[in-house]
């Protein structure tokens, strides 16, 4: 049995290049991510900023009412929006 093989003395790590490369580039540059948004997505975030109001009044309702115990939920509403789903 060979505890040292001759090709193996001199081997390089594969990874060493790399991590070099790495290091160089962080030296020299820091890249930025950057995000664009764009127009028709500026235009659902300002139209949902508008029905704030209104939602906010709603979901006050809500939490009004099922704290109360006065909140109904019809099981047929949900049965119909569920059944297609559960179809696929």
């Amino acid at each position: 049995m060979k505890i040292n093989q001759s090709h193996r003395i001199n081997a390089v790590n594969p990874y060493q290049k790399q991590n070099e490369q790495q290091t160089s580039e962080i030296g020299r540059k820091r890249k930025t991510d950057k995000v664009q948004i764009s127009a028709e997505a500026q235009e659902m975030l300002s139209s949902s900023r508008v029905n704030n109001a209104d939602r906010s009044k709603l979901i006050e309702d809500l939490k009004q009412s099922v704290s109360a115990g006065t909140y109904h939920v019809e099981s047929g509403k949900i049965a119909e929006k569920l059944l297609p789903f559960l179809k696929n």
